[in-house]
């Protein structure tokens, strides 16, 4: 049997979060349900929450049985070489009414021999932001494990953290090691790699709906923290109908395009490509078939596919592995 090859839409797997809301809905029409949803997973092969397809011959498959099918198609040569049947990423929007824990993720070292992961480096893009809106962004300056769990103890670790006002298309990498949090008042499109390992630092004495404490985890993220003051922000160019560098890590590299009419792109069959739709409408098209995609909409573009075009008026997220 023959792959049937067109662009892989998903059914979004919401999480219901304290800090949530329910921006997924007014923002992107997604159909939420509660007025607590912080995360919509677009693209997810985290054991438990395995996206699956929602649209045309593979419907109703999970991602992880095509790729087990046809891991160079979906994935690409060079991807598969290097990952296996992994998908490495997870792409998600995010919609903090509140402010997030001050957290930090581990290192692919740490990741692996705790807990048998992937690290969670990770990139967000702010979609919508509101007045006053802020990010916590590593320290402010130099600081030693020390320092730093003194003034833990002391509730007094906010002011030694970096906070940045943002706003829309604004773009931050968030790489392992790097204390922060996400500031209530913002939508963001995050990109990371496949990873739900998370140690939470401080929680703003913030209790559940049963009035208990969040679980934090100090002792784990001791050695995981770089306390070197760090540069988070990116800064990036906005040519019309071109792919504008953003991020280029090890663990994937994402375009900025701004889309205002029509653009050929080709590919090598050496990665997969996903397009996160961050503002307006665009059209796909392959061989003369065109599919249609909305703001908040993300797609995996198969490694196989090498020729289409994009058209329409959007913001658009490109997003590959090098």
């Amino acid at each position: 049997m023959k792959i049937p090859l067109y662009p892989l839409q998903f059914i979004p797997i919401f999480q219901e979060r304290l800090w949530g809301g329910d921006k997924l809905k007014t923002l992107f029409n997604k159909p939420i349900t509660s007025t607590k949803t912080g995360e919509s997973w677009e693209l997810s092969t985290i054991e438990g929450a395995v996206s699956t397809i929602a649209n045309g011959d593979l419907a109703g498959r999970f991602i992880t049985e095509v790729i087990n099918e046809y891991p160079n198609e979906i994935l690409g040569t060079s991807v598969y070489q290097r990952f296996g049947n992994q998908f490495p990423l997870l792409f998600k929007y995010l919609d903090a009414k509140e402010d997030l824990s001050v957290q930090v993720h581990p290192n692919d070292a740490l990741a692996k021999a705790r807990h048998h992961s992937f690290g969670k480096t990770e990139m967000w893009y702010v979609v919508q932001a509101d007045p006053d809106a802020r990010l916590i962004v590593g320290f402010k300056e130099e600081m030693n494990q020390a320092t730093y769990l003194e003034n833990l103890e002391k509730k007094t670790l906010l002011a030694t953290l970096d906070e940045i006002k943002v706003q829309p298309g604004d773009v931050f990498l968030i790489e392992t090691g790097t204390v922060h949090a996400i500031g209530a008042g913002m939508v963001i499109a995050e990109i990371q790699q496949t990873s739900d390992i998370t140690y939470r630092l401080y929680d703003f004495d913030r209790v559940d709906a049963d009035g208990n404490l969040r679980e934090l985890h100090v002792d784990l993220a001791l050695d995981a923290i770089n306390y070197h003051a760090i540069e988070t922000q990116k800064q990036y160019q906005k040519h019309s109908n071109q792919s504008n560098e953003v991020v280029d890590c090890p663990y994937f590299t994402t375009h900025f395009i701004p889309l205002a009419g029509e653009m050929n792109v080709q590919k090598t069959a050496e990665t997969f490509t996903v397009y996160m739709c961050v503002d307006g409408e665009f059209e796909f098209i392959l061989d003369g078939k065109q599919y249609s995609y909305a703001k908040g909409d993300t797609i995996l573009v198969p490694a196989a596919l090498t020729n289409f075009q994009l058209s329409g008026k959007a913001s658009i997220l490109e997003i590959y592995i090098s």
